[in-house]
């Protein structure tokens, strides 16, 4: 799925609409049953793109939307490696800039963790034995007045959470021709 989005406050809605999608899966307390989960739990965010594209903006629409996000400040993990948010689910987001080709053990925890949204920014340094196989990867890419977002669906819970989405995405869809 291709979008284009034409500046930060589109990429705040995107990520909020996200978020409600993965709030509504319920994936932490029901099982999964709604569909955004893998086998392990909610299915990951890999995020990849130029410096100043947009994936913090993103990351903080989506913790803006979950149950819990009156208690988060999201801001970019660059020094931390990996800020924790008290969301339901509870929301691991990674910068895996300066771990390029390294993979942070903390990172794979959080994968085999059932109740935690993992979101990954700089997923395109992750080494390729250490991708889940579940996951959507958001591909960010500059474009004239604004960026043009490739999404991806890795695995049959991810296909099912992008094919849940493709609705609420359709304002940013038609602005590509």
């Amino acid at each position: 799925m291709r979008l284009f989005i034409p500046d930060a406050d589109a990429t705040l809605a995107l990520g909020k609409a996200l978020g409600q999608a993965l709030a509504r899966s319920a994936c932490a307390t029901e099982g999964c049953a709604t569909g955004g989960c893998g086998a392990g739990g909610p299915v990951p965010l890999l995020l990849a793109g130029p410096l100043g594209s947009g994936k913090t903006t993103l990351v903080r629409g989506l913790v803006s939307a979950l149950p819990g996000a009156d208690e988060a400040e999201v801001s970019s993990p660059s020094f931390n490696i990996v800020n924790l948010y008290p969301t339901r689910p509870q929301v691991a987001h990674f910068d895996l800039y300066r771990c390029a080709g390294q993979t942070p053990d903390e990172f794979l925890d959080a994968l085999d963790a059932k109740d935690v949204l993992v979101v990954a920014e700089w997923a395109e340094l992750l080494p390729a034995k250490d991708l889940p196989e579940e996951a959507l990867q958001l591909l960010w890419s500059p474009v004239p007045s604004g960026r043009a977002l490739e999404i991806r669906a890795w695995g049959k819970a991810a296909g099912g959470l992008l094919d849940a989405l493709a609705p609420m995405f359709k304002q940013w869809r038609s602005a590509l021709t």
